[in-house]
């Protein structure tokens, strides 16, 4: 699989920027996109071929990096 097979054109324009993490068992997929309305992240898990996709307005792209943070943070203290 390529870097940029999630990216076909029957789920949208192609992505402005796109990153790939890859696991043990999963892929996770961080796209930047745009539509008319606005900038998102759409952030898709591959397992074993079974896909599942959110989508993150950039809006709040800042709030959800700082929830991770939070959630790291405590992991860290655990």
């Amino acid at each position: 699989m390529s870097d940029f097979d999630n990216n076909d054109e029957r789920r949208g324009p192609p992505a402005l920027h796109s990153e790939k993490i890859v696991t043990d068992r999963k892929i996770f997929f961080l796209d930047l996109k745009e539509n008319d309305r606005g900038r998102f992240i759409k952030i898709t898990e591959d397992v074993r071929g079974r896909r599942d996709t959110i989508m993150v307005p950039i809006e709040v792209a800042s709030d959800f990096v700082d929830a991770l943070d939070r959630i790291l943070e405590a992991e860290d203290g655990m």
